[in-house]
């Protein structure tokens, strides 16, 4: 007589054929390039008028207090 019955070495197989199966059932993580290109919108409006203004009236206020600083 073998040293391995019949019930062992069908649970042997049952449990490796159950392994490999669990293995095979593995999620996976791909990284891919995006088919279309990236695009991102800035909203962004300068106002450099208000900066004008500003200066100017920074200006006039040094120069009718030149003390001031």
């Amino acid at each position: 007589m073998s040293c391995f019955g019949g019930r062992e070495t069908a649970l042997g197989l049952g449990v490796a054929v159950i392994g490999f199966a669990l293995a095979a059932c593995t999620p996976t993580v791909q990284v891919q390039a995006p088919k279309e290109p990236i695009t991102i919108n800035l909203n962004v409006k300068l106002d450099a008028e208000v900066r004008v203004k500003i200066e100017e009236q920074a200006d006039k206020d040094i120069q009718s207090n030149p003390d001031i600083f």
